[in-house]
């Protein structure tokens, strides 16, 4: 599927999507408590239906009541077929924590993406804690049963899914656990994130102020009925897109979220942009954007939008932290810096280092990698340069699959090619 954006001047109000990230925390929660649960709001999108499946499939009764999902949870056990992860990272990682407290062998599959991207850390320690695994090309093997508690040190430096599928799984060992990360880490909103959604279902973590040491004791999951807050990520790309071509007014959107990636809002307060808040609403005008340097550690998934931000600013940006881009859907930074530069906007790229030297983006063709976040931002950037393609632009349904409609709805000249 190819999108075709010309220069656009949008207007309007839109509601943020659900939030994927806790919608699949919370599908994870339900599945493992013991009784009927209720998820309000949830996401509809290749990531949460993947999720899902995955828990369906090990014996969650799963349905959806009035735009809502009901789960009874609690009693799992190995499918008789493959889970498929399709790419969804959480999905794999968390289902496959899970897997490991499920006596029995439970079989994993993944999507061509999702192969590229580390599992095996979180393999090793689930061995250490006394499951089994074997890997063979897109398929993981989890031998499951009763794991062991104690102590257990972690690299810092994993990716953050990888702390919460532990922390997951940390009450159902039988014993006190603790995990001791060797640094702080990287992307803590989300382990923040894991944590309240386990305290909704009656789980609690105890955590040290840095959150390098995570300590639970035996523990069960409760039922639970909880409302998706919107999508700080999706978000994004509504809240750039006023900034770069127009006036757009995004609500369901939570200030005191613990989503990392609410930190677009002071991004963007830092490039100059006019940012109308209220107790509903986030409103963003087009405004001249001034270049800024960033620390992005702690809001990764933010880099494409932030980036395409700055390619039109009135000088140079650095964007620093953003090593484990190169570990996402796509190489986020080689998939940044060729975008950009095919819309003549120079970048230069180095280990944790992205700098963009802004400019007025041409016309160009734009390969999305598959990663739905470079299609959303090049979308984006379309709004304001116009004569767009992106490539591969299908991607989008992995986390907003009514992103061109809406997109469109606010004003946007896009037009979509299907074959």
């Amino acid at each position: 599927m190819r999108c075709n954006i010309e220069a656009s001047r949008i207007a309007g109000r839109v509601a943020a999507p659900p939030s994927k990230s806790y919608t699949i925390r919370a599908l994870a929660a339900a599945a493992l408590a013991g009784g009927k649960s209720l998820i309000s709001n949830p996401l509809d999108s290749d990531d949460t239906l993947a999720a899902i499946e995955a828990f369906r499939n090990l014996g969650a009764l799963i349905r959806t009541e009035d735009g809502s999902l009901s789960i009874n949870g609690g009693r799992l056990s190995p499918s008789n077929k493959p889970l498929d992860c399709r790419d969804s990272a959480a999905t794999l990682r968390f289902v496959t924590a899970i897997c490991a407290t499920i006596a029995g062998n439970s079989v994993l599959e993944m999507g061509a993406s999702l192969e590229q991207r580390p599992v095996k850390p979180l393999l090793e320690i689930l061995n250490k804690m006394g499951a089994g695994y074997t890997c063979r090309d897109n398929r993981i093997v989890i031998c499951g049963g009763s794991l062991q508690g104690g102590l257990y040190n972690i690299t810092g430096d994993l990716s953050s899914q990888f702390v919460s599928a532990l922390l997951l799984i940390a009450p159902l060992t039988g014993e006190d656990i603790a995990y001791q990360l060797g640094t702080p880490p990287r992307s803590r909103p989300y382990i923040e994130m894991t944590i309240e959604i386990m305290r909704s279902f009656g789980v609690q973590v105890n955590s040290s102020p840095d959150y390098t040491l995570f300590k639970t004791s035996p523990q069960s999951y409760h039922p639970a009925s909880v409302s998706i807050e919107g999508d700080w990520s999706s978000a994004s790309y509504l809240l750039a897109a006023g900034a770069l071509a127009g006036e757009v007014t995004v609500e369901g959107l939570n200030l005191l979220s613990l989503q990392g990636d609410k930190a677009m809002i002071s991004i963007l307060q830092k490039m100059g942009v006019a940012i109308l808040p209220d107790s509903t609403s986030i409103t963003v005008r087009a405004s001249r954007i001034h270049p800024i340097t960033f620390d992005m550690s702690q809001c990764i998934d933010l880099l494409p939008t932030v980036a395409v931000c700055l390619a039109t600013a009135d000088g140079t940006s650095c964007l620093t932290g953003i090593a484990r881009a190169r570990l996402k859907e796509s190489n986020r930074i080689r998939a940044v810096c060729e975008g950009l530069n095919r819309v003549g906007i120079q970048t230069e790229e180095q280990q944790d280092i992205l700098t963009i030297h802004g400019g007025e983006p041409n016309s160009a063709v734009i390969n999305s990698f598959n990663d739905h976040r470079i299609a959303m931002a090049f979308t984006v950037l379309g709004l304001a340069a116009g004569k767009m393609t992106i490539t591969g632009a299908e991607c989008i349904s992995k986390t907003f699959p009514a992103f061109f409609n809406t997109m469109k709805s606010l004003g946007g000249n896009i037009e979509i090619e299907y074959g």
